[in-house]
C-alpha cells in the first residue's frame, strides 16, 4: 500500500473545508487519498484540492462526486489504481453541483469563463 494513501480515513465533511470556512462555493470536490481531507476540484474559483497536495505533499486524490470512483496522483500527472477508502464515498446525492445549495452565484459559469 502506498503511504499516500490511507483507507481507514474517513472524509473531512461533505464539502470543501475552506470553501465552507469562508462561505465559499466549489463546481466539484475531491477527496485527499492520505488523510481524508475535503477540497474543490481545479475547475473551482479556489482550487483548495491542489492547494491542499501543495501545502501537504498528499500527492493522490478520489473523486468525492456521487458515481465516481477515479483516483489522481498530481506528482505523475497520471490516473492511480487506488483501494477503497472509507465511507462515505462521495458527498450527499441531495448537494448539487456546483455546490452547496444556497451559495453558488446565478452567474457562476460566466465567472469560471472569465478566468
Amino acid at each position: 500500500m502506498s503511504v499516500d494513501v490511507d483507507p481507514t480515513q474517513a472524509p473531512s465533511g461533505t464539502g470543501c473545508v475552506e470553501c465552507d470556512a469562508v462561505h465559499g462555493w466549489w463546481v466539484h470536490l475531491r477527496r485527499c487519498a492520505a488523510c481524508g481531507h475535503i477540497g474543490c476540484c481545479d475547475d473551482s474559483p479556489a482550487k483548495h484540492a491542489t492547494a491542499h497536495w501543495r501545502d501537504t505533499g498528499h500527492p493522490i486524490i478520489r473523486s468525492f462526486e456521487p458515481g465516481e470512483d477515479w483516483f489522481w496522483n498530481y506528482a505523475t500527472d497520471e490516473y492511480y489504481d487506488g483501494p477503497e477508502l472509507a465511507d462515505p464515498q462521495a458527498h450527499p446525492e441531495s448537494q448539487p453541483a456546483p455546490g452547496p445549495r444556497g451559495r453558488v452565484p446565478k452567474d457562476w459559469l460566466q465567472q469560471l469563463r472569465g478566468r
